[in-house]
């Protein structure tokens, strides 16, 4: 497996830091290389404000950092649709409690792709900002 990965994080943000609830509302992304199925580099990078843009402004950003790859914990439903628009994997990270072990769960093969099932109620044509 060959990616660069984006998970939603809490403040620093790295390998050793918690995953952020929601990908629109995190504090920052930690970016992961994975080459040839090892971790391969990290950088952190600053989410947008959600506001400018809406559900599809963070996708965008991803998009134009390089990332083809997410693993997120809670997302609405245009973002999901979104991100598969723009050719970004989205994966459910599950019980993960670090962007560590979520990248890791990833390359074993551990996580399910992210379906409408995985969903929050924040997207979908629904009135109202998300939770």
């Amino acid at each position: 497996m060959n990616a660069l990965v984006a998970i939603p994080s809490v403040t620093p943000g790295g390998l050793n830091s918690p995953i952020g609830a929601h990908f629109g509302h995190c504090d920052l992304y930690t970016l992961v290389t994975v080459e040839n199925g090892k971790i391969a580099g990290e950088k952190v990078i600053p989410n947008v404000p959600h506001q400018q843009g809406g559900c599809m402004a963070p996708v965008q950003h991803l998009a134009g950092n390089g990332v083809n790859l997410l693993i997120a914990g809670g997302m609405g439903y245009r973002p999901l649709m979104g991100f598969n628009q723009v050719g970004i994997e989205v994966y459910f990270g599950g019980a993960a409690e670090t962007v560590g072990e979520a990248v890791m769960a990833l390359i074993d093969g551990r996580l399910p792709r992210f379906s409408q099932e995985h969903t929050c109620g924040g997207g979908g044509g629904a009135a109202g900002p998300h939770p």
